[in-house]
């Protein structure tokens, strides 16, 4: 599979490019940039992204928002436009997100950003990346989406390859805590662009 991947060298960008290289995909990796051998490209602009998504078979977007206030939502916004019509432009149906953990939720009707105690110094970028998943959800019912959101911890660790999935509600482990790899994060991402098995509606991977 020839797949672009926008965010390719951050903390899960860097990790889904290696477990999908190690199962013999083709990675174009993609950068402001262009760091570290990647393509250097805005991907808020739909024209750029098409012509770097035209002849390949799926886009990962794995770009984060701003650390700072409001800005960090119209960023992101920015991002998620600019890939959505430049993948339209390429004909290139097939588009993976790299989610926020803000929109699960911790009880029925609760999600963790508005549960007592989430951190305010995450909430920007936490609010930031559920208005992407609303975008997708009101405008890509023509692309071939899936929006994999990560636990609540998200930390190195070695690759295991075991995992669960699930889809509005945190998932725990036997400790009661809500957490994954980012190496068997990206596991979960690479699954879930060969089988397809969450379009067009989102998934929380975890232990």
């Amino acid at each position: 599979m020839r797949i672009v991947l926008f965010g390719a060298t951050g903390m899960i960008g860097s990790q889904v490019a290696a477990e999908a290289r190690r199962r013999g995909h083709e990675i174009t990796g993609v950068t402001r940039g262009g760091k570290s051998g990647t393509r250097a490209a805005d991907a808020s602009d739909p024209d750029t992204v098409a012509r770097l998504v035209s002849g390949h078979d799926a886009v990962v977007l794995a770009v984060s928002p701003p650390r700072g206030g409001s800005e960090s939502t119209e960023s992101l916004l920015e991002v998620g436009r600019g890939v959505l019509d430049g993948v339209r432009k390429a004909g290139t149906g097939r588009l993976i997100v790299v989610g926020g953990s803000g929109a699960v939720e911790v009880a029925p009707g609760v999600r963790a950003v508005d549960a007592a105690g989430f951190p305010e110094e995450l909430l920007p970028r936490a609010l930031a990346q559920i208005a992407l998943l609303e975008l997708i959800r009101d405008s890509a019912d023509d692309l071939e989406w899936s929006y994999i959101s990560p636990p609540m911890v998200l930390e190195p660790g070695v690759r295991t390859g075991a995992y669960r999935t699930g889809g509005d509600q945190f998932l725990v482990d036997s400790k009661g805590e809500s957490r994954i790899s980012v190496k068997d994060y990206a596991v979960a991402l690479v699954d879930e662009l060969e089988k397809g098995a969450h379009i067009h509606h989102p998934a929380h991977v975890a232990y």
